[in-house]
């Protein structure tokens, strides 16, 4: 299990941008993460990842576990030997190289297992087979996002951490990266999802947190956020008992407090 423990995380010595925050991704199962921008998602992430350092970060209280063994002291580059990926937000593929040259430098800490990998990532992403040569600057928006995942997968992670992976994407691609998701999960990979779009995060989850001002508000199985009335509200654009969208029109200028912050 992979998990952050009463985790406070500072920037600059000054701006404390996690406050207590617990979180667990159990093997085999995908765990989503809601919250509005400037929540503290991306900052747990960092410390997921060992990525705090580089940004000013630092862990000052609790810690990262990997099944039991403290991970948040260690090195970017041990976290991924240790089987535990991140797929950045904004996708960042080197646009400038091949499609597998992009995937074959993914595969840096599991150089024997590179043509298996290949070939799996290939298969969960069939466009990217028939563009391999192609230059990743020329791809869309959505190609982006899959080889962005597809490079993770080539270290063949036991955890996957993906960032915002549908951000800007046009609905078709969107239902594209969720199915992948769930192939991904289905063949043995744990998934931390962090999405604004919370519907689809949810349909695809386990379980569900989530986020306000850097601490954790709500801690719930998936199916039991999606019936949550705070969640439908402010996360899912419903009103108690609506199964659709209201019209602009029909919005209160004024929405009820939530219930956490209350």
């Amino acid at each position: 299990m992979l998990s952050a423990r009463n985790l406070e995380v500072v920037y600059d010595d000054v701006v404390l941008a996690l406050r207590g925050v617990s979180l667990e991704v159990p093997e085999g199962k995908i765990v989503a993460l809601l919250g509005s921008n400037g929540a503290g998602k991306t900052t747990l992430l960092r410390a997921l990842t060992g990525l705090l350092g580089i940004h000013e970060g630092a862990v000052t209280k609790g810690g990262v576990d990997l099944d039991g063994k403290p991970l948040h002291r260690t090195s970017p580059e041990k976290i991924v030997k240790n089987g535990v990926r991140q797929v950045l937000e904004g996708r960042r593929v080197f646009v400038e190289l091949s499609i597998e040259e992009n995937l074959k430098v993914g595969a840096h800490t599991a150089r024997p297992q590179m043509a298996d990998n290949l070939e799996r990532v290939y298969g969960l992403f069939p466009v990217l087979a028939e563009r391999r040569g192609k230059v990743a600057g020329y791809l869309s928006g959505g190609e982006q996002q899959m080889l962005a995942i597809g490079r993770a997968m080539m270290s063949d992670p036991r955890y996957l951490l993906l960032d915002e992976p549908t951000l800007g994407l046009a609905p078709l691609m969107v239902e594209a990266i969720r199915d992948v998701i769930l192939e991904i999960n289905r063949t043995g990979t744990s998934v931390l999802l962090v999405e604004q779009n919370a519907t689809m995060a949810l349909s695809v989850a386990d379980h569900g947190y989530v986020m306000e001002t850097g601490r954790v508000v709500m801690d719930k199985p998936a199916a039991a956020l999606l019936r949550d009335d705070d969640v439908r509200e402010f996360y899912l654009g419903l009103h108690p008992g609506e199964d659709g969208r209201k019209s602009f029109r029909d919005t209160k200028h004024y929405r009820r407090k939530k219930r956490w912050s209350a």
